[in-house]
């Protein structure tokens, strides 16, 4: 494999910010500074000094897998600057938050991934995912030559019993993914139909998964589809809508990037908080 050092000057993207917004789960720190990405059958590394990238990967994958993965030609800038400087709570989030970009990833791997992350903390849900990778993926070489493993396929989970993967962790979550992965090769759900459906078709269709309910699905639209307008609501969101939007978040106010907005309150209600009171 020919990898390469492929440098970009990205404005709004900080891989640290990325790596702990809590929409991709394998993704980790290295002891070299770098980051290193696994995604699908993938694996990159990137190295950031201020707004200069240097992403570690062959040059045709850079095109075509991430440069649309980590959603280089967006303009997060502009979506920013639609937030009304009197909306103060949201000014602070997006300022906080403003090197995250919505990642496009695999719909495969982020339907088994938020299926996981139900009732679930980051760290657990990263180990749950490295085990089943580990156990069910395919072995690969990274540029190196030490082992990394692929997201395993559907076919591969669908053969299991409902409760084998407690024993990568999953707890009752491993019926959820079985019976999905069953639906998908039994094509009771074809995922390539979903991937070209708008947003309300791809979440009534997602929702008659066996354990997907509304916010997992919102998940899977956003982080996977890239649609826009899913904005997933957790215990983290609805707190803060509660205490800073009496009257409802303004959603038709920013059509088309509610769900930029939602990364930026997400990770400021899990990070910017603590910092601030630690500062």
């Amino acid at each position: 494999m020919s990898y390469k050092k492929i440098k970009k000057t990205v404005k709004n993207f900080n891989i640290e910010e990325i790596c702990n917004s809590g929409q991709c789960f394998r993704m980790e720190a290295m002891e070299n500074g770098r980051y290193r990405v696994l995604a699908k059958d993938r694996c990159l590394e990137i190295e950031q000094k201020g707004e200069v990238c240097t992403f570690f990967c062959e040059e045709a994958d850079f095109e075509t897998f991430w440069k649309p993965y980590f959603d280089l030609e967006r303009d997060y800038a502009l979506c920013i600057s639609k937030i009304p400087a009197e909306d103060l709570y949201l000014t602070r989030a997006a300022r906080f938050g403003s090197g995250i970009r919505i990642l496009k990833q695999d719909l495969w791997e982020m339907i088994v991934s938020f299926l996981i992350s139900q009732q679930n903390n980051i760290v657990r849900i990263r180990r749950c995912i490295q085990n089943i990778c580990e156990k069910y993926g395919e072995e690969r070489p990274d540029m190196y030559g030490n082992t990394y493993y692929s997201f395993p396929k559907p076919e591969v989970l669908a053969e299991l019993d409902e409760d084998e993967l407690k024993a990568c962790n999953l707890g009752y979550r491993s019926k959820y993914v079985v019976r999905t992965a069953r639906s998908v090769v039994t094509e009771e759900i074809n995922l390539e139909k979903v991937a070209k459906m708008d947003y309300a078709a791809a979440k009534e269709e997602l929702l008659k998964l066996f354990g997907v309910g509304e916010k997992v699905a919102d998940c899977i639209c956003l982080f996977a589809l890239h649609q826009m307008q899913a904005f997933p609501v957790d215990t983290h969101i609805r707190q803060a809508l509660e205490q800073n939007y009496a009257d409802g978040f303004p959603m038709e106010q920013y059509e088309g990037m509610q769900g930029i907005l939602q990364q930026y309150i997400f990770y400021y209600e899990l990070k910017g908080k603590k910092e601030q009171e630690n500062v």
